[in-house]
């Protein structure tokens, strides 16, 4: 193959760099429409260790709307009924979701599923290859890949998409700014191995709870069981600030953490991993440019405040697949991938804003205890405690959309919709008489019989990704089409069906590219 003069190894519609939770998912939504893609990961193999251990509310929502929540779930540990904001409890129960509850999981588990459904499909996981150089014009991207043995591929993709975290190769080489501010505190996660508790102290406290984030001037420290002996520590004191965040984490910062933690005393037995981290707080300026996209940590970085990170990449993943499938294939609408930015921007600013307010509301200051006094007398207000719970689950995420915007639905998630087919949904009667102006958008909207779910008889039209686009009387037609048109491109011409040109298939790509 041969573009612009340059020869390539091997084509597909989709790069990815990273196969973390957000590039994994983001392959399984563009498989699940047909698209090609392949991720390129530099690590030869999963670690193992997992650095988020939740999914929240909205993403278990995310999950399930595609019918992947149960196996998922089969693979969590416990579940939580609660959230928490600076360790103060938040209600999920008074949230409007089938999910009220954050499921533990360990990072790990949700990336080991997401690779297995993509190898199903046939989609490649490149280990062991990272993206080393890219270079973009108008009709795509050509991106060169370094080996863990030196040798080199080439590969050329419609779009590229960064989602190789923090540190991103793809966002520095696009130049994209990532303004903010750097670390001021020093904390470290780690997974240790426990010799049992005594009997006379009680046992162990093997349940999931809130931490206790008061503001403490020894430090404060956390400890969560993931089973089979082993336990989740995230602590930080006195000891760990002004400490380079690459120096090793001692036997000896564990067990001043595990002795000052409340409850029996612990020995330690073994450190299996453990990292430095910091309150370090960034976002990319653009979560897009020409052909290349930012996605997770590569388009932010935070303090893990509430057990957010890991969840507002899979929702970033979750926006934007639809949208580049529908670039590849040929039926996006004008400006339809520019609304990637524009909607999950805003999210991740928010995002970064309250774990900011949450980091400042942990710090042993007379002021910083003022406030969090002041904050948790406030959250014993139901409604007050429903909106803040909302935010940190995810559940009150409301997209701009034209239309009428005070109706309580456009905008917002659809909860109970399944779209397992990854393609948008008309929501309307069995007697509406909508389904034959939805008829030519039919390969990208489904057409499901059920009695509308907005007040008054009025009929949905839900995106991909589970937000209402429209809401309208059921002889609406007009209204109906022009959402169509504005949201899934113009209608099927009879008997020409929307695809890219041909191009190598997965087999095509695994025989010719990195193994």
């Amino acid at each position: 193959m041969d573009f612009a003069g340059e020869a390539v190894d091997f084509e597909v519609e989709v790069l990815i760099a990273g196969a973390g939770p957000t590039g994994l998912l983001l392959a399984n939504e563009l498989g699940l429409a047909g698209v090609r893609a392949a991720l390129a990961e530099r690590l030869p193999r999963p670690t193992g260790q997992s650095k988020a251990l939740n999914l929240q509310p909205r993403t278990a929502e995310v999950l399930a709307c595609r019918g992947w929540l149960e196996p998922v779930l089969e693979r969590s540990i416990a579940v939580l009924p609660a959230g928490h904001f600076a360790g103060l409890p938040l209600d999920y129960d008074a949230l409007d979701t089938a999910f009220p509850h954050q499921v533990g999981i360990p990072q790990a588990r949700v990336e080991g599923f997401l690779a297995d459904h993509l190898a199903e499909n046939g989609v490649p996981v490149l280990r062991g290859w990272e993206l080393a150089s890219f270079r973009q014009d108008t009709a795509g991207v050509t991106a060169t890949l370094l080996g863990s043995d030196g040798a080199e591929r080439t590969v050329r993709a419609g779009y590229l998409v960064g989602a190789d975290g923090g540190h991103s190769t793809v966002r520095r080489l696009l130049g994209v700014p990532f303004p903010g501010r750097d670390g001021r505190i020093g904390m470290v996660v780690a997974d240790i191995e426990l010799a049992p508790a005594q009997a006379e102290s009680g046992g162990p406290d093997e349940s999931w709870r809130l931490p206790d984030l008061s503001p403490n001037p020894a430090g404060a420290s956390w400890l969560l069981p993931l089973g089979d002996g082993v336990y989740r520590l995230v602590f930080g004191g006195p000891e760990q600030q002004g400490v380079d965040r690459d120096a090793p984490v001692t036997a000896a910062e564990v067990r001043v953490a595990l002795a000052r933690r409340p409850g029996p005393p612990r020995e330690l037995r073994a450190i299996r991993w453990a990292s430095r981290f910091t309150d370090t707080s960034r976002q990319a300026e653009r979560y897009a440019d020409g052909r290349v996209l930012l996605a997770g940590d590569a388009a932010h970085i935070h303090f893990p405040a509430g057990g957010q990170g890991l969840n507002l990449g899979m929702q970033d993943a979750f926006n934007l697949g639809w949208k580049l499938a529908a670039a590849s294939r040929g039926w996006a609408p004008d400006g339809l991938l520019a609304t990637y930015h524009t909607e999950r921007h805003p999210v991740g600013a928010r995002v970064l804003a309250n774990t900011r307010i949450q980091m400042l509301l942990t710090f042993p200051d007379p002021d910083a205890v003022a406030v969090r006094e002041l904050l948790a007398d406030l959250l014993t207000a139901p409604e007050a405690n429903r909106r803040v719970a909302a935010m940190i689950a995810g559940t009150d995420i409301r997209y701009p959309m034209p239309g009428a915007p005070d109706h309580p639905l456009l905008g917002a998630r659809a909860p109970g919709v399944r779209l397992p087919s990854g393609r948008g949904a008309l929501l309307a009667g069995a007697a509406s008489e909508l389904a034959a102006a939805a008829d030519g958008w039919a390969d990208r909207v489904d057409r499901l019989d059920r009695e509308p779910v907005a007040d008054d008889g009025e009929a949905l039209l839900v995106r991909p990704d589970g937000h209402v686009c429209w809401a309208g009387p059921d002889d609406d037609a007009d209204g109906l089409r022009a959402a169509l048109a504005r949201w899934f491109g113009p209608p099927r011409t009879p008997g020409l069906r929307h695809s890219p040109s041909p191009s190598p298939s997965h087999g095509r790509l695994m025989s010719g590219g990195p193994r």
